[in-house]
């Protein structure tokens, strides 16, 4: 069993996300900038360079405050390699739909790893 120092300061939840999916959740009360003025969320659009997704990635992944990185699938779709690595618990990932991008469950990763435990 995990211990509960691995994750008990983890409070926030990270957003790489399309516009709409970002402006939904920060209304809902998921944004938070800290005092070293570091967002939990970065906002995609067609200006927004692969490097950029990557590097928030791996900032949300590697911050020991976050305890849940949702990513647009469309998104994820551009860094795909980056995601299908990742394997840790905390923060999860999950993989959301946007409004303009149904969700597939076949480009899930975590799903993936769900039925090849399960012999799928």
């Amino acid at each position: 069993m995990a211990s509960t120092t691995a994750f008990k300061d983890r409070n926030l939840i990270a957003v790489i996300g399309d516009e709409d999916s970002i402006t939904g959740l920060l209304l809902a009360g998921v944004g938070h900038i800290n005092e070293h003025q570091r967002k939990n969320f970065l906002v995609v659009d067609s200006k927004t360079q692969i490097s950029g997704i990557e590097a928030a990635f791996q900032e949300f992944t590697q911050r020991k405050d976050i305890a849940i990185v949702l990513i647009n699938q469309h998104i994820a779709e551009k860094i795909r390699p980056t995601v299908d690595r990742y394997q840790e618990a905390f923060p999860t990932l999950l993989e959301i739909p946007s409004k303009d991008h149904p969700y597939d469950p076949s480009k899930d990763s975590v799903l993936k790893r769900v039925q090849k435990l399960f012999g799928e």
